[in-house]
C-alpha cells in the first residue's frame, strides 16, 4: 500500500471510532434521546385514545379476554427526554410516575391527547369525556353506600330528641383504647 492509501485508511478509522465514541457518550452516557410511550388516560376527563382488543387475534396482549375492564384501554402519548425519567418501578412504588412531566417548565415533553389527526396517525378512535360520563354514570362508593345506608337506619331506630337538651357523648371505660380515626 502506498502512503496515500494509508493516511486515508488511518482518517477514515479515527472517523468512524470518533463517531461512535461520541453516539456512546450521548446515547449511554447522557441519554440525550426522547421516549415515546403510551400511558393510562381517564376518559372522564380527557379525550383519550380508544385501544380495543382484536377478536380474531391469537396474539397474548391483543385477544379478547370477554372482560370488558380488559378488553378496552383508554390510553395517551406521552414523551418525555431519557435523562429525566426516574429510575424506578411503578409496579413497586406507588409514588412513581416515570411519564410524568410538564410540557411549560420541560424541555422535551409532552402530552398528546387524541383529535381527529392523531387518530388517524395511531389507527384508533378517540372518546368524548361528554358521551363517556353519560354511558357510564360514576358509581358510588361501596363505604359510602354503607356508611349512608347505616346513618338511615340508625336515625330511624333512634326515639326522637328533645333539639335543646344537650347531646350525651359516650363515656369511655378506663383503659380503654380510643377508636381509631379514618
Amino acid at each position: 500500500m502506498d502512503r496515500k492509501s494509508k493516511i486515508f485508511f488511518i482518517v477514515l478509522g479515527l472517523l468512524i471510532a470518533g463517531s461512535v465514541a461520541v453516539t456512546y457518550w450521548r446515547i449511554m452516557v447522557k441519554k440525550d434521546y426522547v421516549i415515546e410511550s403510551q400511558v393510562d388516560c381517564d376518559p372522564t376527563v380527557d379525550k383519550c385514545f380508544i385501544w380495543e382488543c382484536d377478536p380474531a387475534s391469537d396474539v397474548e396482549g391483543e385477544k379478547c379476554t370477554g372482560d370488558p375492564d380488559n378488553d378496552i384501554w383508554y390510553y395517551q402519548i406521552a414523551r418525555r427526554n431519557a435523562s429525566r425519567i426516574p429510575l424506578c418501578d411503578p409496579d413497586k412504588d406507588d409514588n412513581c410516575k416515570p411519564m410524568e412531566c410538564d410540557p411549560a417548565t420541560e424541555k422535551d415533553c409532552s402530552v398528546t391527547f387524541c383529535d381527529e389527526i392523531t387518530k388517524v396517525a395511531q389507527k384508533v378512535e378517540c372518546s368524548d369525556p361528554v358521551k363517556y360520563n353519560e354511558e357510564n354514570p360514576p358509581e358510588a362508593d361501596a363505604s359510602d353506600a354503607s356508611t349512608t345506608d347505616s346513618e338511615a337506619s340508625a336515625s330511624a331506630e333512634a326515639p326522637a330528641t328533645d333539639s335543646t337538651a344537650p347531646a350525651q357523648l359516650p363515656i369511655a371505660k378506663e383503659g380503654a383504647k380510643p377508636a381509631p380515626k379514618n
